[in-house]
């Protein structure tokens, strides 16, 4: 057998939901199912290209579903599968930290 991808389970977890972009997605589908043109409101800042481009990767990756319905026009629906979910819980904690330090770590980056 060959040597292991990842050194620890954090570099396996930032692997998978690395960059800007992925957590901000995750956190609009926490909830309920959304369509393209919902997440793109609700990820405030993601071109239309790098939206597509995420959540092509994370459904490669196994983290969310997207369905489509063959109606005209065509809707496709995006949600989170269990596995997503499991990402998503593990990720709140961290998002709760951020939520307590906004504004120490904001008054630094400016």
């Amino acid at each position: 057998m060959g040597e292991k991808p990842y050194t620890c389970g954090l570099d396996a977890a930032v692997d998978v939901v690395g960059g800007k972009w992925k957590p901000l997605i995750l956190w609009a589908l926490h909830a309920r199912y959304r369509r393209f043109g919902e997440l793109k409101r609700l990820v405030s800042g993601v071109s239309e290209k790098m939206l597509i481009q995420q959540l092509r990767e994370m459904e490669a990756d196994g983290l969310v579903h997207r369905e489509v319905y063959r109606e005209v026009p065509p809707r496709v629906e995006y949600s989170l599968t269990e596995f997503g979910v499991s990402l998503n819980d593990a990720l709140a904690p961290l998002g709760e930290w951020g939520e307590q330090h906004m504004e120490r770590i904001a008054a630094r980056r400016c």
